[in-house]
């Protein structure tokens, strides 16, 4: 008789701490959406902020500042390719290429899809992202290391568009777990030619002025209008 009363209590036990564990699991269990809307909701309280920006095209590397502020004024000044200057006020995107003292400028839209994701790393960015991608983490919601043998840990999602007219298939974007901001954008083109965006050293909120964006070209250099078309 107690020996069944004993193996009674072992089994309530064990019950209520197998429920217990399983009640915690649930509760710690995050879908890539909800993740999604929880870096969604950090964007959402930035107004600008600067970074150093990193783009690998093809093998071909830029590095420059970035300054951004909402909703769509973007800027980078290029340290490789030196002088090189890419300015996006809302309304034209302005490129400076030195190499040929060009400068190649595109009127946008204010309701077309480039303009409202003048940067990817931005609330209008993520939000485009959530209209028009499909979203789903890598393998898990566990922290990875954000290149081979890395100590720096990053959470990872992959997004795949819903539409053929998104100009990337497939990004996959990597997400500092402390800040909930983006660490690195890679998105794959139609042709598989892959592009990545490496972002360091961010500062939010840093009360960058409007005329920040404003860019007054060399006057030596020849304008080229509505370039993307020609």
């Amino acid at each position: 008789m107690k020996r069944s009363w004993r193996a009674k209590r072992y089994f309530a036990v064990l019950t209520i701490s197998l429920a217990l564990a399983t009640a915690v699991s649930a509760q710690e269990i995050v879908t890539a959406e909800q993740f999604f809307a929880k870096v969604s909701d950090r964007y959402a309280t930035i107004n600008d902020y600067t970074a150093q920006i990193q783009i690998n095209s093809g093998g071909q590397l830029m590095a420059g500042d970035l300054w951004f502020k909402s909703p769509q004024l973007m800027r980078i000044d290029f340290r490789q390719p030196p002088d090189q200057v890419i300015v996006f006020d809302g309304q034209r995107l302005t490129v400076y290429v030195p190499q040929y003292r060009a400068v190649l400028q595109q009127d946008v839209s204010s309701d077309s899809t480039g303009a409202g994701a003048a940067s990817l790393a931005s609330r209008e960015g993520l939000a485009m992202m959530k209209r028009n991608y499909s979203i789903a983490w890598e393998s898990s919601p566990q922290p990875v290391p954000l290149d081979s043998g890395s100590s720096e840990l990053v959470q990872r999602l992959v997004l795949t568009r819903k539409s053929a007219s998104e100009g990337f298939k497939t990004i996959k974007v990597s997400v500092s777990p402390d800040t909930l901001l983006f660490r690195r954008i890679e998105g794959w083109t139609v042709a598989n030619e892959k592009i990545t965006f490496d972002f360091t050293e961010t500062k939010l909120n840093q009360n960058i002025p409007t005329s920040k964006f404003l860019y007054d070209a060399p006057a030596s250099a020849s304008v080229y209008n509505n370039f993307l078309f020609q």
